[in-house]
């Protein structure tokens, strides 16, 4: 428990701030790419972090249908978890398995955000939310096998291992390249985004409006750091080290991302389900073997 004599209350509070503003111009990014892939000159990099401040000045609308306690809740709650897991790992350098927890009680999250809102398209989103977990759990699991080089669920002992023995991407490439798919299918526009497909809307956030909407977007930019954060940290922590180091992995798999997106159609739910599967259980293979 050393990790915690570092808190410091008003540097956490920067932090949270700093990884508001990299994820949200990282976002940018790969709009930017994708548009430029498709032969548009695309919005500005910052477009994304003024498309999430802009709901903060809308005029907040809640629908009939909605249940309104959990209609608020639900989405506060999100967004606590994501400040929580940003505390954990970034921050702290805590234990892994509190930021696989925050994950899986988002995918929980994400299936009562739709479930709250009482619309039919909302709710397609709460179903495909609860498929996707499905997929989706068994990758971030993926994390927790490190324990089997490392012997250590603590991120600050994750990296001093790979200081020492070299960075786990190349002990355990395909735990690397499942985590990896995990990525992908929490980018935006992924082939993978069944829960905010074009054919339902937007999902399972459809009917969030306003001030509402724009917390809801804060959480998935803080969810997109702290996720390109794990990645960086639990296979190339032996490279990687200052911050310049995590800004430039960022932006470099932001960019990957983007092409990725871009060229691969979205696929249907149940063969998204498949895919993940496959490479969850290939890395599990890997870390036995290894």
């Amino acid at each position: 428990m050393a990790y915690l004599s570092t808190v410091n209350l008003p540097y956490m509070l920067l932090e949270i701030i700093t990884a508001f503003i990299i994820g949200g111009l990282l976002l940018g990014l790969q709009r930017k790419v994708i548009a430029r892939i498709q032969g548009r000159p695309g919005p500005p990099i910052i477009q994304h972090l003024l498309h999430t401040f802009k709901f903060y000045i809308k005029e907040l609308s809640i629908p009939r249908t909605s249940s309104m306690p959990l209609y608020v809740a639900i989405v506060m709650a999100l967004d606590g978890l994501w400040v929580l897991a940003l505390i954990i790992g970034p921050i702290l350098h805590g234990p892994l398995g509190i930021v696989i927890l925050c994950y899986a009680i988002h995918k929980v999250s994400e299936h009562g955000i739709g479930l709250a809102s009482g619309s039919p398209y909302t709710k397609m989103g709460s179903c495909r939310a609860v498929l996707s977990a499905t997929a989706e759990m068994p990758l971030i699991a993926v994390m927790a096998l490190v324990y089997f080089k490392t012997h250590t669920l603590i991120l600050s002992d994750i990296i001093n291992y790979q200081i020492i023995h070299g960075p786990l991407i190349m002990q355990l490439p395909l735990c690397a390249l499942a985590v990896f798919i995990l990525l992908v299918s929490k980018a935006p526009y992924s082939p993978f985004g069944i829960v905010w497909g074009k054919d339902i809307v937007s999902g399972y956030k459809t009917e969030h409006f306003g001030v509402i909407r724009g917390v809801l977007m804060m959480g998935e930019i803080l969810g997109y750091f702290v996720l390109l954060w794990c990645f960086l940290t639990l296979f190339l922590g032996g490279i990687i080290n200052t911050s310049l180091d995590y800004i430039i992995g960022m932006t470099i798999i932001t960019i990957v991302l983007g092409f990725i997106v871009a060229l691969t159609p979205m696929v249907a739910p149940y063969h998204s389900v498949m895919i993940q599967w496959i490479f969850a259980v290939l890395a599990l293979v890997n870390a036995v073997l290894v």
